[in-house]
């Protein structure tokens, strides 16, 4: 992690509710989360999630939408992440927690966008879905990653590295809501969705600070930025398209872009903090 990187999370309220062991789900959520009154969490190290190049029957092409996503505005300066209710939680840290609600790495680049090809010539076709899952994992008391993106078939599997009580409560509004009990001994489940659905929220209702946003698509074209706030979207054939970039607080945007066969087009979106 660079030393000049900075975090916050924009603040939110925080509600306790502990569920043991819940297999059943329960009432809809909206989509836009709850969240909570946290804080600030440093930049990211990974590399940005660039889709992988799409497979089925689908138009495919050679060419590239890649860019960057910025911050502009005060940085709020909020608590770290409270794992007090959970002692067996808390030891798995030094030291404060941090939250990765708001990431922000050099010069304001914003981590944890989810960027995608929201219309254009891909929209509308069919991809078979990778046979290799995408992963959440639970660590520290924490979803890692934070925002992630599946296309509509795809596996999502979910990771128990804590050797605790999770449960793992998807709230989509499309597809049908679940809850997964997931007791120390049991180290991984999955999900696979049948309909796209943008962001929604999965929570744990053990460690109500713990949240991730997934997005499911019926196409590959999609990236989440990381703490240097790039993404690349590849393999797109030729034309104009809408590319949309969506933070969990500050909204999305989009933008539209034409590309050619082995050209690049470079978008570029900054997000500012709401009055």
């Amino acid at each position: 992690m660079l030393s000049s990187s900075k975090s916050a999370v924009l603040g939110i309220g925080l509600g306790l509710a502990v569920a043991m062991y819940a297999c059943g789900g329960g009432n809809k959520e909206a989509a836009a989360p709850a969240g909570n009154d946290q804080a600030a969490a440093p930049a990211q190290s990974q590399a940005p999630a660039a889709a992988s190049a799409p497979a089925g029957n689908g138009p495919t092409g050679s060419a590239t939408v890649s860019g960057t996503v910025t911050y502009d505005g005060q940085v709020p300066n909020l608590k770290a992440v409270s794992m007090a209710a959970d002692p067996a939680c808390a030891s798995k840290h030094n030291g404060d927690v941090p939250n990765d609600v708001l990431v922000l790495g050099d010069s304001n680049h914003l981590g944890n966008v989810f960027v995608y090809v929201k219309d254009g010539p891909v929209t509308n076709a069919s991809y078979t879905p990778p046979t290799t899952p995408a992963v959440i994992e639970q660590s520290g008391c924490m979803y890692t990653p934070h925002v992630i993106g599946v296309q509509v078939g795809q596996q999502l599997e979910f990771k128990n590295d804590d050797g605790l009580l999770h449960n793992v409560h998807a709230l989509p509004q499309v597809n049908q809501e679940f809850n997964i009990a997931m007791p120390a001994e049991r180290k991984t489940a999955d999900h696979a969705f049948d309909q796209p659905e943008g962001m929604f929220r999965v929570k744990c209702d053990v460690h109500p600070w713990m949240n991730a946003y997934v997005g499911v698509l019926k196409h590959p074209f999609f990236a989440v930025t990381g703490n240097d706030g790039a993404f690349t979207i590849k393999n797109l054939p030729a034309g104009t398209y809408t590319i949309e970039a969506w933070q969990e607080k500050l909204g999305t945007q989009d933008q539209q872009v034409t590309v050619t066969d082995n050209g690049t087009a470079t978008v570029s979106f900054t997000f500012k903090r709401p009055a």
